[in-house]
């Protein structure tokens, strides 16, 4: 059973690495220098950053690289291209990130004591962001995200616009209190400018007595 979901994994990922973009065109230079396959040469990459994941030095900032650099990189090229879909895409992706970062932000006393967990993070991490129809982002955003805020869309909207104008009152209260310490400062800048004035008259008249 383990070998044949093996054989499926391996078959999807050589498709993956059939297809046109960059990174397949830097392994289809190396497999024709060195005559070995490109998914052995994925899968010998993919082995060595597991085995960094699971025991190396660096794992969780390795992890968080993985998961934020690619992902960042591509949502910079969807921004600057005029195809909409792909800025669906990773925006999708990215509120699937922070959803995920605001869950283990709270659970992260548990969630660092589970066995070679920043392994786990990256496959779930890569697992949202692969260009696959199986992609996980968008198999967690319709599941899950998408109903919850849905049904929860109009208290959201309220707790916001709420908070939105606490800043306000805030910021103008604020404000209002540099203005009024401005207002001051400019008063006792004047009253001293009228003391100077009066002691300089006050010597004047003393030496025309």
């Amino acid at each position: 059973m383990a070998a044949a979901h093996f054989e499926a994994f391996k078959a999807r990922l050589d498709k993956v690495l059939h297809e046109k973009n960059k990174v397949n065109d830097i392994l289809e230079k190396i497999e024709l220098k060195t005559g070995v396959k490109r998914l052995y040469i994925a899968l010998v990459f993919i082995s060595i950053i597991a085995l960094w994941l699971m025991v190396g030095y660096g794992a969780q900032f390795l992890c968080n690289f993985i998961g934020f650099i690619y992902p960042a990189y591509a949502s910079v090229k969807a921004i600057e291209s005029r195809d909409k879909d792909d800025d669906t895409k990773w925006l999708t992706y990215w509120v699937v990130y922070s959803v995920f970062s605001l869950v283990e932000f709270f659970s992260d006393i548990f969630l660092f004591w589970i066995p070679f967990y920043w392994l786990l993070k990256c496959v779930f991490l890569v697992w949202c962001f692969m260009p696959v129809p199986w992609n996980g982002s968008i198999t967690l955003y319709y599941r899950f995200i998408r109903p919850f805020i849905l049904r929860h869309q109009d208290r959201i909207d309220t707790a916001l616009d709420k908070a939105k104008e606490a800043v306000a009152e805030v910021f103008n209260l604020a404000t209002q209190g540099e203005s009024s310490r401005a207002i001051i400062q400019q008063a006792k800048d004047l009253a001293e400018d009228v003391a100077k004035d009066e002691l300089v008259k006050r010597a004047l008249n003393s030496k025309n007595d």
